[in-house]
């Protein structure tokens, strides 16, 4: 896992090079039809990116954007009207049979597809109109981290050019280097404070939100750790009634619109004497997670890069083997 999360800022480069007349030419085409929605595709950490793309295409392109279910199709054989439309399926494997079924009805329902894919020879890369190689190379750990932060940067890259972002196209070639120092960023106050802990709620909003659910997910499947991904507006209709002293939280603070907020929350929840953690911010009470400045859009992956080097320090202090989480495959083929 850490061989590989490690590799991230050589794969974006790569990648950014190799797709970048590819994208620009989809996404010239894409402006030229306008689509009515786009809908994702995704499982996993795939679709903890799909939360992320939703989040840029709609602030960047006004265009409504939701998430397939993919049981609609692969359970209940039902087929919703999806012309005019965009289908962006975001897969490493490109083998789930669920994304398959979900991909070939979109298509025979209109849907433009589009996928993300890491295997360039899968059955999904197959049945897209347009791919867009993720190009992460092997990733033998179960934990996806590479092809996560990858999936990342080709959104970013994808929409930068759609909206015609002069400014986000030139943020985002930056991102190789600040994956670099990003990963080199000691979280290891982290490790200790998460050493014992056997809940957490991880803690985003907006572009943010996706990154929390990803390190959610990787806490859950390395660690052995309860972890809950909560939007930071969403903690406040429920779940907040769990957090007292001591409860843990980890908070993602990128610098958008959404920061002064996600701060007020950390600073409150800091105040219940919480155990509060957060990455882009400093606040009274909580233990601030050394960031690399950046871009909005570019901070998230930048976030999950130091997240991941952390998370596999916790697995190891935890007495884990972060690559090979109990009852957990690589592809995992949901029917």
């Amino acid at each position: 896992m850490a061989h590989e999360a490690a590799e991230s800022a050589d794969v974006v480069q790569c990648q950014l090079e190799a797709n970048a007349a590819a994208v620009a030419r989809l996404a010239a085409r894409l402006r030229q039809a306008r689509p009515r929605a786009l809908v994702t595709c995704a499982r996993g950490s795939s679709d903890n990116a799909a939360t992320f793309a939703r989040y840029l295409i709609e602030t960047r392109l006004g265009l409504l954007t939701s998430s397939a279910a993919p049981s609609v199709s692969s359970v209940y054989q039902a087929a919703p009207d999806l012309a005019d439309t965009v289908m962006l399926a975001i897969s490493q494997s490109g083998a789930s049979p669920d994304l398959l079924a979900t991909v070939s009805s979109a298509r025979a329902a209109g849907a433009w597809i589009v996928a993300l894919v890491n295997e360039e020879a899968s059955a999904l890369a197959q049945l897209a109109d347009d791919l867009i190689p993720l190009r992460a190379g092997a990733e033998r750990s179960v934990a996806a981290t590479k092809s996560y932060i990858a999936s990342l940067a080709a959104i970013v890259q994808l929409v930068a050019h759609w909206a015609s972002d002069a400014s986000l196209v030139a943020a985002l070639s930056e991102a190789p280097a600040l994956l670099l120092r990003a990963w080199e960023l000691d979280w290891s106050a982290a490790v200790a404070r998460l050493r014992g802990a056997r809940d957490l709620y991880v803690i985003g909003r907006g572009l943010g939100l996706g990154v929390a659910q990803e390190a959610a997910l990787k806490l859950k499947e390395t660690c052995a750790l309860h972890a809950e991904a909560l939007s930071a507006a969403e903690l406040r209709h429920g779940p907040l009634a769990l957090v007292g002293a001591h409860f843990p939280l980890l908070l993602f603070a990128q610098h958008d619109e959404s920061h002064a907020g996600v701060v007020a929350l950390a600073a409150e929840l800091a105040a219940r004497d919480a155990d509060v953690l957060i990455a882009g911010a400093d606040v009274a009470g909580a233990t601030a997670l050394t960031t690399q400045a950046a871009h909005p859009a570019i901070e998230p992956m930048l976030f999950a890069q130091s997240c991941y080097r952390m998370v596999n320090a916790l697995a190891l202090a935890r007495g884990i083997d972060p690559d090979r989480p109990a009852h957990l495959t690589k592809v995992t083929e949901t029917l």
